[in-house]
């Protein structure tokens, strides 16, 4: 009867075979005792691992685990009384018992001893006990010390250590510890091991080791040696996280071309200088059948690793951005099909969010449906991460069914639209649906993306962009409105608050939804800066507070290619003149405002913030009397107050 070998695969027992106790299997002749694989994760690819040296070694590390086991269960007297009194046991069997796990420990030790490198290896993990202990310290000089005595019993057999899932980890300590020139000595001493360590559920962790701490040659020697086995790497349970590493972690720009072209099919695996210098699309113009056979290549590899369950792997999502520069005709519609389910898994990448963008373009109605469905659980997500917002964006100006845009995403939103409008990244898609594309919050290599998705989106997308926008903008203004109003000193003292404040105040798709919270939150920000202006908290203190009131005075934005305010039509009744009167009244006549007008005048934004009441109410105004008032006041102030120096050539004092 088999010994079963925790944390593998159980064999599967006949149905008639009664249940044996543990203790029981453990009275069987060692002899008999058989055992799967050392490693519980070994590809189905891996069929060859079968030579019998290595079946014995399975065989101690299976007796091994039982052995342990047994110690554990003999050694607890309660478990022990149990056990005899469910077994019937006597005292005389039960120290029989104790003799043959004896003999079996010492069998144990003596067959591990005739293993290849037996003798080595328990020397070295004695060593290694040493070396690994954190608290307290170790000496440089002793761990220096072990290190070299460590690496002297490894060097000849250090082949045979890196598969075993004890000797690796003395491989790796030594690894993290040992000096440069040690580790690249390692590097070569391992060559030619290097595809049996990625696929190995011990040796991977001791090649990511190797990566991390070795130096830039040895990473290039790994990479060669690796060169022309990533696609089946791919296609492993190990490897594929093991060329997940190395694209995202340590391979350079040019290593991370020459793996993405190896997917490209067998030329590229073969010669790592084939194509250089050409994109995908340049290769494939030179012939249909090139770009057929490389389109089949970069799919089969797409669709395994997808089918294992790697959709997340940012070199999977690299080798989808070349697919869809090349993808035509049905590819467009199976590439779609395979993904539309778990476009969720490539929105944290650059390469990933670029495939869910196009995907998302080029996707009909019932294909969109699907992705949407995806995404849902998903939204609050997507919405926060740098690259998922661009795909959030995307779905806002091509999806047509936009009753199916809010009812995905609107109930996932809504708890946190104050933590989303206040966010550099989860904002911009709202400050598209508020301001359009606006250069002020778009790069123009934003904008290029953004561009190349709208082509993609035209056999798909018929409606009118800025009717799809305003449309999405209906359902989600009073939300916005709503959650400023409820807190409107915390997201106008932070500046990404201010700034969709601001845009929020100056859209005018809906005036009749938005009139009452309009009105209420310009008096919020009236009444968020009064006070004190000394005070290190007072909303002043921020400079874009200043550049947002005087917008809202001015009436609209500066046009820096026009050289003038453009003001915002239909507000004048919210912003302009009647927002500068009613911070002109509520903050300078109410009986002191003369202090007033002076603590503004001294704070160098506050008197920023004058010269635009002035600009917008007039010198000659009742305001711009009680100013002129204050000239030997303002001639008097620091050369460090650049406002107030600016307030007096506007009033040519």
């Amino acid at each position: 009867m088999s010994v079963k070998q925790r944390g593998t695969k159980r064999s599967v027992e006949s149905s008639k075979t009664s249940p044996v106790s543990k203790k029981a299997k453990l009275e069987e002749s060692s002899d008999d005792v058989s055992s799967e694989s050392e490693s519980e994760s070994e590809s189905d690819s891996q069929t060859d691992d079968s030579d019998s040296e290595k079946e014995s070694e399975d065989e101690l590390d299976n007796i091994e685990n039982d052995i342990k086991d047994d110690s554990e269960i003999s050694n607890d007297k309660t478990n022990d009384h149990a056990d005899a009194e469910y077994t019937g046991d006597s005292s005389e069997n039960k120290q029989t018992s104790k003799e043959k796990h004896e003999e079996q420990k010492k069998l144990l030790a003596e067959r591990k001893l005739k293993r290849k490198s037996g003798i080595e290896v328990q020397r070295i993990k004695r060593l290694w006990e040493r070396l690994r202990v954190k608290n307290p310290p170790m000496p440089k000089e002793v761990r220096d010390k072990l290190c070299d005595e460590i690496w002297s019993l490894c060097e000849g057999v250090i082949g045979d250590l890196v598969l075993k899932h004890d000797a690796s980890r003395v491989v790796q300590t030594l690894v993290k510890y040992c000096s440069k020139e040690r580790r690249d000595a390692i590097c070569l001493a391992l060559k030619s091991n290097y595809y049996n360590l990625a696929t190995s559920a011990y040796g991977k962790y001791l090649l990511i080791k190797l990566l991390h701490y070795g130096s830039k040659e040895s990473r290039e020697l790994i990479l060669s040696e690796l060169h022309g086995k990533l696609r089946k790497l791919m296609r492993h349970r190990e490897g594929a996280y093991v060329v997940e590493d190395m694209y995202v972690l340590y391979a350079t720009a040019k290593q991370k071309q020459q793996m993405i072209k190896e997917f490209w099919g067998s030329e590229y695996a073969f010669f790592r200088n084939a194509g250089e210098e050409k994109t995908i699309v340049e290769v494939c113009n030179e012939s249909a059948e090139k770009r057929k056979l490389i389109a089949s290549n970069l799919q089969g590899t797409i669709k395994a690793s997808v089918e294992k369950g790697s959709t997340g792997f940012q070199i999977l999502h690299a080798a989808m951005g070349e697919y869809i520069q090349i993808f035509e005709g049905q590819e467009v519609r199976d590439f779609i099909e395979m993904l539309q389910d778990q476009v969720a898994e490539l929105v944290h990448t650059p390469e990933g969010c670029d495939v869910a963008c196009t995907i998302i373009a080029r996707a009909t109605a019932k294909e969109r449906k699907a992705i949407l469905r995806g995404l849902k659980e998903h939204a609050v997500t997507l919405v926060k991460n740098e690259y998922g917002q661009m795909v959030l964006q995307v779905i806002f100006m091509t999806v047509d069914d936009t009753v199916l845009v809010n009812k995905t995403f609107s109930h996932e939103f809504k708890e946190i639209i104050n933590l989303i409008i206040a966010n550099r990244f989860s904002r911009r898609p709202f400050i598209y649906l508020l301001n359009g594309l606006d250069k002020s919050y778009f790069s123009p290599l934003v904008l290029k993306d953004i561009q190349k998705y709208m082509e993609a989106s035209k056999e798909t997308s018929k409606k009118d962009q800025d009717v799809r926008r305003k449309e999405i903008l209906k359902n989600y203004i009073p939300l916005f409105y709503e959650a400023i109003n409820n807190d409107p000193y915390t997201l106008l003292a932070e500046n990404m608050g201010a700034q969709f404040s601001l845009e929020l105040l100056l859209n005018n798709d809906f005036p009749e939804l938005v009139d009452e919270p309009r009105k209420k939150l310009l008096s919020s920000i009236i009444d968020s800066i009064k006070g004190d202006l000394e005070k290190e908290d007072h909303l002043l203190s921020k400079p874009f507070t200043s550049r947002l009131l005087k917008t809202l005075i001015q009436g609209g934005k500066w046009n820096n290619k026009e050289k003038k305010i453009v003001k915002v039509e239909g507000l004048e009744e919210y912003v302009g003149v009647s927002f500068a009167k009613q911070v002109a009244e509520e903050l300078f006549d109410d009986g002191q405002d003369k202090d007033a007008l002076k603590m503004w005048i001294s704070n160098n934004q506050g008197a920023f913030v004058i010269v635009s009441l002035l600009d917008s109410l007039g010198k000659d105004s009742n305001f711009g009397k009680k100013v002129k008032k204050s000239g030997k006041f303002i001639k008097k102030q620091d050369e460090s107050n650049k406002g107030a120096h600016l307030l007096a050539n506007v009033l040519s004092l």
